[in-house]
């Protein structure tokens, strides 16, 4: 329970706190966004099973991997692209802390 409170924590009140904390002229479009960067969960279903408890993500994925990493930080180099990164970003991190908790 403990794993799963962190985990989807992170993935919904850390975007809500950028948002609300980086992006106050337009806060609720910015958290949507923030919040949309768990889409790329979508390549768990080319997994088999597409949900393993105890499996980590990242470089497992093909959305997960360290050049789809490399390429969600090249995002923030440009203005209009760096808060889809940093949605990406903040899903790869909820990600990287539950691959910590479970030992990885």
């Amino acid at each position: 329970m403990y794993r799963f409170i962190i985990h989807y924590g992170i993935h919904i009140l850390v975007p809500i706190a950028i948002g609300l904390a980086f992006y106050k002229e337009y806060r609720t479009k910015a958290i949507l966004i923030l919040l949309l960067g768990i889409v790329i969960d979508i390549d768990h279903l080319l997994a088999s099973p597409i949900f393993d408890p105890d499996r980590c993500s990242i470089n497992f994925h093909p959305l997960h991997t360290y050049w789809a990493i490399a390429l969600y930080l090249l995002l923030l180099a440009f203005r209009k692209t760096r808060i889809i990164g940093i949605a990406l970003l903040i899903h790869i991190f909820a990600d990287f802390v539950d691959c910590q908790l479970i030992g990885w």
